[in-house]
């Protein structure tokens, strides 16, 4: 009789189908729990809190602690299955405030809460939701509780360097990659610290497996950045040179501007001309598109990307040879290829 093929709407690509059922059946347990942790006193205040929540999303770092639990000898631990809410809360939070501050009006295919609410609502929903990841994360002990903090804190301070140019001393694709370390890469590290630390692994387990977290949830952020100038069907989830309309400084945009700074060649200062902002006019966008996919940057970005992936997967020789190491090493596989 043959296997049970794995569900397909994991996050992660996980292929041993035992194994995947059993982070589904976590994963399951996990949304539950997440419906009841964002309910508030009034009705108001949950159905703001649930408005993302309920939007959807691929749950991303939640899965990633319960894969990294299975490292350990107690995988389905309550403790786990907290540690998956908190840092699920806590991303959620962190977009209730990316919105406000993008003035986005749209989120995973619904309308972001401060477009159907307001700016002030979104804040303080945002507030309510880090508030909640807190409390939980208290149930998980002092340890936690730090590391919790001081994720936090990288994350904010990363939202708040994204608001700022470079400083002194600093170029501006040093500045961007400290950026997505601390927005995105913080959290991931957690995740996976999270599910080691939870899940009974080794400290040595915990600390590599924390490792690879921030290299690769950084690498799968500056990925998307080339996916959305290198894809020209929008399979990415967005259209095409999204980042290139909003003006927003990315990976390749960042190497080509400095690859063509000080030059006099026409095509180099055309280019820097339409990265220096935002374009609005569909046929820029086309241009800067056309010129960037064919630009040396976007071969130097993919290079850097692919090297990250790599170095994550070294980070994962401390685990046996198995499914789980096996899924972990095919997601930075993955976050490679996606580059492509």
């Amino acid at each position: 009789m043959s296997a049970t093929p794995p569900p397909a709407n994991l996050a992660l690509p996980v292929t041993d189908p035992e194994l995947a059922h059993r982070l589904q059946e976590r994963l399951d347990t996990v949304e539950t729990l997440l419906s009841g942790h964002v309910r508030a006193r009034t009705d108001y205040v949950t159905e703001a809190a649930s408005h993302l929540l309920d939007a959807g999303g691929k749950r991303f770092r939640p899965l990633l602690v319960l894969l990294a639990a299975e490292a350990g000898d107690r995988p389905g631990s309550d403790e786990v299955l907290t540690a998956a809410c908190v840092v699920e809360i806590t991303h959620l939070g962190s977009l209730y405030h990316d919105d406000v501050m993008d003035e986005a009006d749209v989120r995973r295919g619904a309308p972001s809460a401060n477009a159907r609410w307001d700016n002030n609502t979104a804040i303080l929903v945002g507030d309510f939701l880090f508030g909640r990841s807190s409390e939980l994360t208290a149930d998980l002990g002092p340890d936690a509780v730090r590391i919790q903090a001081a994720t936090f804190t990288r994350l904010v301070e990363g939202q708040i360097l994204e608001t700022i140019p470079a400083p002194e001393g600093t170029s501006a694709l040093e500045h961007y990659l400290e950026v997505v370390a601390g927005k995105t890469g913080s959290l991931i590290a957690t995740s996976a610290r999270y599910g080691a630390m939870f899940g009974g692994a080794g400290k040595d387990v915990e600390d590599a497996l924390a490792e690879y977290g921030e290299i690769v949830g950084c690498a799968f952020q500056l990925a998307d950045d080339i996916v959305d100038i290198a894809s020209e069907t929008g399979d990415s989830g967005k259209t095409p040179g999204t980042d290139l309309r909003e003006g927003v400084p990315t990976l390749p945009v960042l190497m080509a501007q400095e690859d063509a700074a000080g030059s006099t060649d026409p095509d180099d200062l055309r280019l820097l001309d339409l990265l220096s902002r935002p374009l609005s006019d569909d046929a820029e966008v086309d241009e800067a598109l056309r010129r960037l996919r064919a630009h040396p940057a976007m071969d130097r970005a993919r290079a850097y990307v692919q090297d990250r992936a790599e170095e994550a997967k070294k980070h994962l020789a401390v685990l046996p040879a198995g499914p789980v190491r096996d899924a972990l090493e095919a997601f930075a596989d993955l976050v490679a290829v996606r580059t492509g």
